[in-house]
């Protein structure tokens, strides 16, 4: 069963703009997949179908075997989101930002309490538990971000540019443990305007511009057919080609 299958999705705004013209994509279950694309070409819009933050115009989508039409409460059960910007409550203790967000997927504190301590710790944020998260640098908040999705022990993280702002030591601390999640099951679609970080990371990459799919293979096959260039210039080349196709 695949983590994710999307066919014919569509997104029209009131204005008429058209953020996703007919997109068919599916992620197998343990994939660690990048979804790439320029600001602008339907990533977000995307992701905030896929996770039920926004509705989309036509098509169907499924979360392993949930609709998000027809069991979208259960579709959420099964995924962590970790947004482009911060949205939790700087005011607020690390810990309880983490617990309350177990709360409502229906978790008792006292059993989020205990599963909040394994994932502060490896994410570096335990000692951190206590202080109000405006206290925090932006890597610790990026980090934060992250725990407060796991809490629920989702089959799906969706991370919207997770390392945005992140110097590279932090960054690649990072790719380790985003590596161990996914080595542990944790099917990971991932969205970066960091290329190298989807080189490093994803076996599969799929790049869209102007709402539609434009490539979708493994990663290695991408750069082998493209001379083994890195996945950078490739993206350029691709992006700059379809640019010209649609003037």
């Amino acid at each position: 069963m695949p983590a994710v299958s999307i066919k014919n999705l569509r997104k029209t705004y009131e204005s008429g703009a058209q953020a996703l013209k007919g997109v068919d994509l599916t992620v197998e279950e343990g994939e660690f997949f990048a979804l790439l694309g320029p600001n602008g070409a339907g990533k977000t819009t995307l992701i905030a179908i896929l996770s039920g933050l926004a509705l989309k115009s036509e098509g169907a989508v499924r979360v392993f075997d949930a609709s998000i039409d027809e069991d979208p409460n259960l579709a959420k059960t099964y995924i962590g989101l970790v947004p482009q910007e911060f949205n939790f409550n700087i005011f607020e203790k690390v810990i309880d930002i983490v617990t309350t967000q177990a709360g409502y997927y229906g978790i008792p504190h006292t059993v989020a309490l205990k599963d909040a301590e394994p994932i502060l710790k490896v994410l570096d944020l335990w000692e951190k538990r206590d202080q109000k998260a405006m206290a925090l640098s932006g890597g610790m908040k990026r980090r934060l971000m992250i725990a407060r999705a796991l809490i629920h022990h989702p089959r799906l993280l969706l991370l919207d540019e997770p390392t945005a702002g992140v110097d590279v030591e932090l960054r690649r601390s990072m790719w380790d443990f985003l590596r161990e999640r996914n080595a542990a099951g944790t099917t990971i679609i991932l969205t970066t305007h960091y290329l190298e970080e989807a080189e490093q990371l994803c076996k599969r990459v799929a790049i869209i511009n102007h709402g539609q799919i434009v490539v979708n293979e493994p990663t290695s096959d991408l750069i082998k057919r493209h001379g083994d260039q890195r996945l950078e210039d490739i993206f350029i080349s691709l992006i700059q080609k379809d640019a010209q196709t649609n003037v």
